[in-house]
């Protein structure tokens, strides 16, 4: 219901068609010539491949066949939670089945090779290291965590706090929910995540970016097209977000290429001088699909952070006596 409110506030009917005024109101036009370089749809980006190459895999870019067979079926294995092989501690330890996981089943491909890893720049498949600056935010960082885990929400992790999982942007791989459905309209994209349901405007009719010092947790995103190519153009981040640990200073560029007509080519360029020592850029091959979107209703039913930290206090008491 809130995308067909949005779409609607936008000047789009629910078909995907644009709104046109006959005088009577707001129709669809489905006579308009749709763009025949179109994102739009429900796109599936669920993948077995690792964000950065494991070790083992050096400066390999692409598995053979018979070395991705390997991989999933090595990878499949590692990630049944329903396996019983560790004793009951592991077991809890594991909490939730299998079932509810939504991993992939198989590799990423770009151009039909198969992908060792998501990052591909540096050609290692490597983040670059972090800045001086970030490693002291991050040790500053996990002492807080360290010294008060629970003494408030603001303790807890941004997924426990329902605020940033792997939504976006930019977007990556989540543990489910890997489902990302794309809106065109008339002056703007909407890039409509499953997990936390975040639906963010990418605005595509020319207008600037918002004043520095208004920033969002999902930034202030501006769009243009390059032939076939969505480009997204994302600033005015908050340090709070803290996509792997990035400041403020993030600038980030997307790109959304159809490929084919079930395939898309999303591919990511971070830029944050205070936290890497250079710019780098993953890729996240995704499918198109015939699934639908769920709500994710995450804040309204979080009973976990309420839970942590009632817990906390309890501890607190125990430990009192």
């Amino acid at each position: 219901m809130f995308v067909l409110i949005l779409a609607l506030a936008l000047g789009q009917a629910p078909s995907g068609a644009p709104l046109v005024d006959d005088g009577a109101g707001a129709i669809a036009a489905s006579s308009v010539e749709t763009r025949e370089t179109s994102v739009q749809g429900i796109w599936s980006f669920a993948t077995l491949t690792p964000f950065e190459r494991p070790a083992d895999l050096a400066n390999k870019r692409y598995f053979t066949d018979e070395e991705a067979a390997a991989f999933v079926k090595d990878m499949l294995a590692r990630n049944d939670r329903d396996r019983r092989d560790g004793g009951a501690a592991v077991d809890a330890a594991r909490g939730v089945a299998d079932f509810w996981f939504d991993r992939g089943t198989g590799v990423a491909t770009l151009d039909g090779r198969k992908l060792t890893s998501l990052v591909i720049d540096p050609p290692d498949g490597r983040l670059p290291p972090l800045t001086a600056e970030a490693s002291a935010r991050a040790a500053e960082r996990n002492a807080g965590n360290r010294d008060g885990a629970a003494d408030n929400p603001e303790n807890r992790s941004l997924q426990e706090r329902c605020l940033s999982f792997n939504a976006g942007p930019p977007i990556n791989l989540g543990p489910y929910n890997n489902y990302v459905q794309l809106f065109e309209m008339p002056n703007a994209v909407v890039v409509f995540t499953e997990m936390i349901h975040d639906a963010r405007i990418v605005w595509t009719d020319g207008r600037p970016h918002l004043p520095p010092h208004v920033t969002l947790w999902l930034g202030d995103s501006r769009g243009r097209w390059e032939g076939n190519t969505l480009v997204v153009d994302t600033t005015n981040f908050t340090a709070k977000t803290g996509f792997r640990g990035s400041s403020d200073q993030l600038h980030l560029v997307e790109r959304f290429t159809r490929t084919g007509p079930d395939t898309l080519r999303y591919e990511y360029t971070v830029d944050d001088p205070a936290t890497f020592t250079k710019p780098w850029t993953a890729v996240l091959p995704m499918t198109k699909s015939d699934e639908r979107l769920f709500e994710y209703a995450c804040h309204e039913g979080n009973y976990a952070l309420p839970d942590i930290l009632r817990g906390a206090r309890y501890q607190e008491k125990q430990r009192s006596r």
